[in-house]
């Protein structure tokens, strides 16, 4: 019973391989090494696209039929396609993984279709792919994220869209600024023509660039048409007086920033330029001070590209960056450079980060002096007095006080009763050192009660 299983299994992958679709036809050609399947399907009755390819299929192509939409995977089994053509037909929507499995295909052509919009992220699937046909569609915009999956196209037909506006980073994409190119330098062919290009610096620049010596891009045809406006009559680029591009300009929001140790802080600076211009960050040097002497470190690592950073662009001319830094250490603190590229140059501000902490301290601070209390004026006082000491009796006395209740009243620590005219004159006395201070004098001692005799004196 398996075995019968795996023979009908066999069987239908071979005819799977060596069958052909319904109105396609078939065949092999050479293609130097060994022979190739090459699939043709041209019928205009086909409205979809055919499942049954042979699976050793090298070239495919589907023209001049009613196929209007491409499908998911729609092409998964053909691993060794090589070339794709969907040319001619009415497709107006392709989904973003329509090419999943393509990974040895080179040229896919959608020339002649009727394309409003195209997934430009579904080119990964396709990392060899190096020629994008789109001539002859509806195309009226290309996002700026398309930059991010072309870097291997070299021949890319844009013509006979609806094109405005190209975006920066297609533009920085093709003319790369000297110094900042990745790997080799690639040279492309691009078709810009029969598109209604607006008149302004960037469609400018690109004629400019590509007719200059040694320029990486070459035009299918110089002659492009732009318009001042949506509505106007085209005129020729080289005679339209277009406005010229402005090269970038930088404000950081801060040069120098100084910051604790742990702390985190917050990079920012703002360009203006026309085209908009790009953002990087850059870390040319480190910083060194007294309280960093210790940290090295490796010149060959300066300057770096920072990547962990953010940027945005509010409107056309202008946009901001900011790079933020957590936990600073004293490796983050140096000069940093906030540089703006755009087709029309480069500009850059630095911003100088010093990072400090915990300095030693080599001498304490002085102390201020405390102000003396002020003592108390002794020239008043009479030869026999004596300042008296202080109320509080002292610990040996509190031993050798009795107990005493609070209902008891001791005689000994009564104050003595001075007689009436020894009073009166004694206060006489003092109405007339009114203004010294109160002097301090002490009663008679009584005999044998030395103990209590603190407690019996009497300010007078």
């Amino acid at each position: 019973m398996y075995l019968l299983v795996l023979v009908h299994i066999l069987q239908s992958s071979l005819l799977a391989v060596q069958s052909c679709p319904a109105a396609c036809a078939c065949t092999y050609g050479s293609s130097g090494i060994a022979e190739t399947r090459l699939v043709q399907c041209s019928d205009p009755g086909i409205s979809a696209v055919p499942i049954n390819v042979p699976a050793d299929t090298v070239k495919l192509r589907l023209e001049k039929t009613l196929i209007s939409r491409v499908p998911r995977a729609a092409f998964y089994n053909l691993s060794e396609l090589r070339f794709l053509w969907l040319t001619y037909n009415s497709v107006t929507s392709i989904h973003p993984s329509s090419f999943v499995n393509l990974k040895a295909v080179r040229e896919l052509r959608l020339d002649g279709n009727l394309l409003t919009s195209f997934p430009w992220e579904g080119l990964r699937d396709m990392p060899r792919l190096q020629t994008l046909g789109l001539h002859n569609n509806r195309l009226s915009s290309l996002p700026a994220h398309a930059a991010l999956f072309l870097p291997n196209i070299t021949y890319l037909d844009l013509s006979s869209n609806r094109l405005t506006i190209l975006p920066a980073e297609l533009l920085d994409l093709w003319f790369p600024v000297p110094g900042q190119q990745e790997g080799p330098e690639k040279r492309r062919v691009l078709g810009l023509h029969d598109n209604p290009w607006l008149c302004d610096c960037q469609i400018s620049m690109v004629m400019s660039l590509s007719a200059s010596l040694g320029s990486p891009v070459v035009l299918m045809d110089q002659l492009l048409v732009c318009r001042r406006s949506p509505g106007q009559s085209g005129v020729l680029v080289t005679q339209a007086e277009l406005s010229r591009c402005a090269r970038p300009s930088v404000q950081p929001a801060a040069t120098r920033v100084i910051s604790p140790l742990g702390s985190n802080v917050i990079l920012r600076c703002d360009a203006t330029g026309y085209p908009t211009p790009t953002l990087t960050w850059i870390k040319t040097s480190a910083y060194t001070d007294c309280c960093q002497q210790d940290i090295l470190e490796d010149s060959n690592q300066l300057p770096r590209n920072l990547e962990s950073f953010m940027q945005e662009s509010p409107r056309v001319g202008v946009r901001w960056s900011i790079i933020s830094l957590n936990g600073l250490s004293y490796e983050d603190a140096g000069e940093y450079r906030c540089q703006a590229r755009n087709m029309a140059g480069i500009s850059e501000a630095p911003i100088k980060l010093k990072v400090v902490g915990i300095s030693r301290i080599s001498r304490l601070p002085k102390k201020k002096p405390k102000k003396p209390r002020p003592k108390s004026s002794t020239k008043n006082m009479k030869p026999n007095q004596t300042r008296a000491p202080t109320n509080t009796p002292s610990v040996k006395d509190k031993q050798t006080l009795p107990n005493i209740n609070k209902t008891q009243t001791a005689p000994s620590l009564l104050p003595k009763v001075f007689p009436k005219d020894k009073y009166i004159k004694r206060r006489k006395m003092n109405l007339t050192n009114a203004k010294a201070p109160a002097s301090i004098k002490s009663t008679p001692e009584p005999p044998g009660n030395s103990t209590t005799a603190p407690l019996s004196e009497k300010l007078v």
